[in-house]
This record gives C-alpha cells, structure tokens and sequence, in this order.
C-alpha cells in the first residue's frame, strides 16, 4: 500500500485535487508543526500553512455554492422533476434539453473538477481509489445523458448528475472542516511563542529583538503577562508561569531565580530576568513540535487495515457494478437505461470515503488531545498496543520517586524538645550545604535561624550556632567517635527500611535524630491501585539495595520488586517478564533505562522535563507522573475502541447500502437514485467524523 498512501499525498498538492482523507489529517499536521525550525518567523509561516487550508475549504465551499445554484434551472427541466412536481408540460419549450446539456456541462467541468483530477492522479500512480469511483460514477451519467440529447434512445440522467456532484461536494467541504477542526489542539503549539523578547544588554538597557536572534547565553526580561521568549534559567525575580500547554499541569508553577522555565509559558504576576539556555530547534516547543509530527506520520497498525479494506473496497465497487450491469440486462432484461442508473448507483454508493475517514481522523484527534496533556505519542503502533499491557515495569528513581531526599521520620531524644525544634536546628545548619541530605532537611521547614560559625566536618556532617546554641547535624560514625552509646528499635527500623538517619547535638548532647529517604511521589500510589483495579501487574526495577527496594514497594503496594539491578541488566529483566508472557510497558527516566525502555513493547519515558527528546521511548511523558501512564493506557483504550466503531460503520455502511443500491429490493418498490446513495454515503462520511472528535480522555 505504500504507492498507494504516496499517490495520496500528492492529491493534496493543488487545492483543486482530490481530497484524500487517508494521508490529509497527516499533512495538515505537518504544515501547521513546521516554521518552529527557526522561531524568527515561525508565525508567518504558520499563517500561510493555515490559509492554505483555508483557501482549500473555501474553494470546495464555492464550487458546491455555484454548482448548487446551476442545479436548480436543472432540476426544473427535468421531466422526472417536472412530472414529481405536477407541473407536466408547461415549463417545457424547444431546446430545452438543449439547455439542460450545457448548464449540467457546467456543473460536470466546473463541480466535477476535484473528482476528475483525482481521477488523472489515481490512473497516473496505477492506483485506482475513491476519486476514480466518483469521476467515474459521474462521467458515465454524463456522457451517457449527453449522447441521449443527441439522439442516442434512452433517459437523460442530468438531475442526478448535478444533485451527485452537489452532495459529493457538500461532504467534501464538510469532512475538511472536521479534520481541520480536528487538528486545532496542535496547531496551538505553533502560536506558543511571542514574536520578540525584550533583550537584556550589559549595560542593563533593554532591546526588543526578534527570536531568531537570541541566543544561549543571552538574558532577557520577560514582563507579567507575557510570552517566556525562550527555554532557559531565571537568575532574577519571582513569578509563576502557566505551561499547562506545554506540560499539561493545569496549575501555575511557581518560579524563583534557579528555576528552569519553558520557552512558550506565559508569565505570571512578577517580571522574570531569563538566562537562554536553548533556542530555535534544541528548545522544548520545537521538541514537542518534532514529536508530534513524529506520531502523525509513524505508521498505525489500524490504518494499514484501513489501507486494506479501502483498496479491497476500490475493487468491490468496480467488479459490483459491472455485475450489476450484466444482471439487469442479461438476467433480468431490463433497459440499458436502468442497468446504468443500478450501476451508477453501485459506484457512487460504494465510495469508502468513510472507511479513509475512519482511523486517520481518531489519530488526529487522539494526538491533539494527548499532546495537549503532555503525553507525547512517537510511535503510533506502541500507542495501540497500550490498550493490551498487562504489566507495567517501572524505574524506581525518579519515576515511583521525585529522586531526591526528603525528611520522612524525626525522633526526639529529649523530652525538652520538640520534632518542630529538632528540624529547625538541623535545617538553620544545613541551609549552607549543598549535600543533598543536608538539602533534604533544609527543604523540610519553612523557615530557619541565622547560622553563626558554620563548619563543615568531611564526610561527617557540620556544625554552627544556632540561637546562640551550639547545633550538630551528624553521620551515626561520629556518635562513635564522641562514644555515645546508642541502642533504640526506632533507629534500627528506619535502617532496616534503607533510610538514611542522622543525629542533632546540641552541645554534644544527643537530643534528637531526622531520617531521610528518596521521596515517594504522591501520585505513586494512587496510580498503582489504578493499576491493580486493570488487573495490571505492577513491578519495580532498581538498582538500590533490598531494603529501600522493599521499603518502597511495600508503601506502594507493588506485585514485585527486583533490586540491586544494573543498568545493562534492565533490559535482560524486562525480556526475561515477557517471556512469562506478559504484553510489558517499561517506565523509566530514558537514561539509564534506555536499554529496557527498547526492549519493552511500549517504552515510556517518564519526568523528561525539558529534555524530551528521549530516542529509545515510545512515548514521552512530559511530566514526572506516573498517573500519566495511567492515562495513556485509557487514551489507548479509548482511541482503539473509536477507530474500531468507525471501521464497522464504514464497511457495514456498505454491506448494507450495495445491495440496496444494485436493487435487490426492486420488486418490493424500493429503488436507491444515485443522488440518495450519494447522500447516504456523505452522511456516513460526516458520522465518522462527529464520532471521531467526540473521543475524549476520561
């Protein structure tokens, strides 16, 4: 089917081509993502990408206008019409068919064009498809009918021919609105980033300057209100920035000088001084962007049937209308006039113009709903084969966890003190370290003392004065140097859970101990019962030893863990649990977990951040969620089952209509007019579409 999908994309080339549904959502993709190579510019390209979808829709709109217009003369001079009316003969005059002949030429040059160049274009590739059922279909109307003007025995098929072309039209125009409509989610990515930033010069004057000057390393003030011109650090200011485009995470996010910002986030309340870290094609939006376009064009499993049964149903359409044709007239004996009409109506009817429809409109719209929750799709055959995972491996750093320490237990020692003045001591020391245990503890309290005389004790801990007290914030190896003795089941149950614990003295006096861990993400939890209630297998892979493995997977309620696991040897577990049989997802930061996330059928990059080019992931996952993976699964879920409703619609359509339309039904007086097939297959057509976009992410 590749020359096929080929010949496809060329249709779309000239706006006056056949309109073909298989690969247009797809293109409509690619020119709204491109023009963010370079941000200079980027709006102007994007704009004449949308006019041109535009111009195209407009033009099917005026062609079915104009084409509508010169239909109704037709209709009246239409003895059928004439006689349906009850108006007999008294609109009839000489030369009338005459007329009829050349308005109905009109309509088949003028209305017809898209159809018949679709045609050319589909003979040309070798390809016969849906525009050559149509051209067809309206060809033999046409030229047959023309003959009967002049002088061939028979009836004139003109009305039909203009009502067919009409709705052939209308459903056109109709089904570019939905899929158009259907990419709006993506086309706001492009619109993301301002036009200008307010550059900041050395001698602090400011310049607006145009994006594609920027560079890494320039600073630039970004006001309230505004568009961050840029991916890059905040080094001055507090604000908070929604990126809910860019992230999905619907809330603010608070930023001070060290955060990371997002180029395409719109500023809070504060102005921001930005350091630009990346621009142009290495930033976030221009990522994303690429992504996007990545699962647009990578091939889907559904499609390829889709593909199949468009072409199968090509061949359908032409052997049933030639057997229709040979029925009527050397079985049943009935004119050639009607065996034309049965005929006509056959290839009209047989038109899968819904079934091209089908799959590529839920793509479209799964892909804008997922991109706009930060759940960016790279391969769309992994995507469809989330909907059957029945387990789910996951990295434990940074994944299951924030990968930072975070103060989980304090114990007092003295009953003089409180957990509140234990914390506050520790915190008020550690403040000016930057070890991550000393920054676990500072982060655990709100606020903290000045530290007189702070020292660092290597590889021990520190001491300062706190409050005019001497505070030490220390490893348990020093409380053996100073012989203090110390025997508690509470310190040897944190321990035995793999946390780290360390002492406050005050004065060398023991009064209190603060045990750390890496931080469980709250979500964790929540998403593993979600799991559970799928019936899906929960399973933690890490290289940390078996009691923080155990500790972690106990809180969280995991089915297993495998501890003390290499990088290199991610990837031999993950084949050795599909051996067991299992359809895998692996889940993991896309470093280390490279390997694995490769080897899994669905490799899902998690807490990518700004860095969410991850090669080897499947799908990336713009924030460091694990419900997020959840939501993928349900979007699988629910994307598979809209693509199967379309499918069984589109070709159960036909079963039902070709025979109805070959007149099967004759002898009970119901006969289908080429111009109610035409109907009936536009309106198929537009319920794909409606029930396509109304896919959502529950």
């Amino acid at each position: 089917m590749e020359n096929h999908e080929d010949h496809k994309r060329e249709e779309m080339q000239n706006h006056g081509n056949g309109h073909s549904h298989e690969s247009h959502d797809r293109q409509m993709m690619d020119h709204d993502m491109k023009g963010h190579e370079h941000h200079g510019g980027s709006h102007d390209e994007h704009h004449g990408h949308a006019n041109h979808h535009e111009h195209m829709i407009a033009d099917f709109r005026k062609r079915f206008w104009i084409s509508l217009a010169v239909s109704i003369p037709i209709l009246f001079l239409s003895p059928l019409v004439q006689q349906f009316l009850g108006l007999g003969d008294s609109i009839r005059f000489a030369g009338d068919k005459y007329l009829s002949f050349i308005l109905s030429s009109f309509v088949f040059f003028y209305g017809g064009y898209p159809f018949l160049k679709g045609m050319y274009d589909e003979l040309k590739k070798k390809q016969p498809g849906m525009m050559t059922l149509i051209a067809v279909a309206v060809g033999v109307a046409y030229f047959y009918s023309s003959a009967v003007v002049f002088g061939l025995e028979g009836k004139v098929f003109f009305w039909e021919l203009a009502t067919l072309i009409d709705i052939m039209l209308v459903g056109h125009w109709i089904e570019m609105r939905s899929v158009m409509g259907a990419s709006r989610a993506l086309e706001e990515l492009a619109k993301l980033m301002p036009s200008d930033a307010h550059l900041l010069k050395e001698d602090e004057t400011i310049v607006d300057v145009p994006l594609s000057e920027l560079k890494s390393g320039d600073k630039v003030l970004v006001k309230p209100g505004e568009k961050i011109p840029a991916d890059g650090v905040a080094i001055k200011g507090q604000s908070s920035v929604n990126e809910s485009m860019l992230t999905g995470e619907s809330k603010p996010v608070s930023k001070i000088a060290g955060d990371k910002v997002i180029g395409g986030g719109i500023n809070g309340e504060g102005s921001l001084v930005i350091k630009v870290e990346r621009t142009g094609k290495d930033s976030f939006l221009s990522q994303v962007i690429d992504l996007v376009k990545e699962a647009q064009e990578s091939k889907s499993k559904t499609q390829d049937l889709a593909n199949r049964a468009a072409f199968w149903l090509t061949i359908i359409a032409i052997l049933g209308g030639a057997i229709t044709m040979f029925v009527w007239l050397a079985i049943m004996h009935q004119d050639f006039a009607f065996a034309l009409e049965r005929t006509v109506t056959v290839m009209v009817i047989t038109c899968p113009h819904a079934l091209g429809l089908a799959v590529p409109l839920v793509v479209a719209v799964s892909t804008a709903i997922s991109a706009s929750k930060g759940l960016l799709i790279r391969n769309r055959a992994a995507f469809e084969q989330a909907r059957k995972l029945n387990a789910i491996i996951f990295d434990k750093t940074g994944t299951l966890t924030k990968g930072e320490f975070g103060v989980t237990d304090t114990i007092v020692f003295d009953e003089n003190f409180t957990e509140e003045n234990i914390l506050h001591f520790a915190a008020s020391v550690e403040r000016n370290s930057e070890h991550p245990i000393a920054q676990g503890i500072y982060k655990s309290v709100k606020s903290v003392s000045e530290a007189v005389d702070f020292q660092a004790v290597p590889g021990k801990g520190a001491h300062a004065v706190i409050d005019g007290e001497k505070i030490g914030v220390f490893s348990p190896g020093y409380l053996r140097e100073l012989k203090i003795e110390l025997k508690d089941e509470r310190i040897d149950k944190l321990s035995g859970q793999g946390k780290t614990v360390v002492f406050v003295l005050l004065d060398n006096h023991l009064i209190g101990a603060i045990a750390l861990a890496d931080i469980i993400r709250e979500e964790s939890k929540e998403a593993i019962a979600e799991f559970k209630k799928l019936g899906i297998q929960t399973i933690m892979l890490t290289g940390d030893n078996e009691k923080v493995a155990k500790y972690v997977a106990d809180e969280l309620g995991l089915d297993r863990y495998i501890a003390e696991v290499l990088p290199d040897g991610k990837a031999k577990t993950v084949k050795e649990i599909q051996s067991e049989g299992f359809i895998v997802a692996m889940t993991g930061d896309g470093v280390n977990d490279a390997p694995a996330l490769a080897q899994a059928d669905v490799g899902i990059a998690i807490g990518a951040g700004t860095d969410v080019a991850v090669e080897t992931a499947d799908i990336v996952l713009v924030k460091s969620n694990p419900l997020d993976v959840l939501s993928i699964i349900k979007l699988a879920k629910a994307t598979y089952r809209k693509m199967v409703q379309n499918l069984i619609w589109a070709t159960g359509y036909n079963a039902f209509a070709i025979p109805l339309a070959a007149g099967v039904l004759y002898s009970y007086g119901i006969l289908l007019s080429p111009a109610a097939g035409a109907a009936l297959m536009s309106l198929s057509t537009v319920i794909v579409a409606i029930n396509a976009k109304m896919l959502k992410m529950k």
